[in-house]
């Protein structure tokens, strides 16, 4: 193992990793005070899509500065990813631009119970990720 406890990857690299998964954790400001709500995903290159229900705390998050991350560890090996995506929410339900239609064709299937007729997209910023080996 090199000197550096983890790995810094590149753009392309996060894009692949965030690609991989479909659950990951957005972060928001309410009220002054840190919300984290796990959601299911779907990535376009370095923007994330999810679905959410009317009245919840995730649209409030809609034209906010946000913090999307998603990870990956072993156990048995004791490595690990993280890549953490900041950037502006916004909602897409009825836009009409070929982006915000491409974005509600990907496969987005929400686990938590309920409807789910609001699509949020988050916008990068920034990416940035990190791998680390187990010791």
């Amino acid at each position: 193992m090199s000197e550096q406890p983890f790995e810094i990857l590149g753009e392309q690299h996060c894009q692949h990793l965030l690609a991989s998964k479909n659950i990951g954790r957005i972060a928001f400001s309410v009220q002054g005070e840190p919300e984290i709500f796990p959601v299911n995903y779907a990535a376009d290159g370095s923007t994330v899509v999810f679905r959410t229900g009317e009245g919840t705390k995730l649209q409030l998050a809609v034209m906010l500065r946000v913090a999307f991350e998603v990870d990956d560890w072993d156990d048995a090996t004791g490595a690990g990813w993280s890549v953490v995506i900041k950037g502006v929410a916004e909602e897409i339900t009825s836009g009409i631009d070929p982006f915000a239609m491409a974005l509600r064709s990907r496969p987005v299937v929400p686990l938590a119970p309920g409807a789910r007729e609001y699509w949020i997209a988050v916008y990068p910023g920034e990416i940035t990720g990190r791998r680390f080996a187990g010791a």
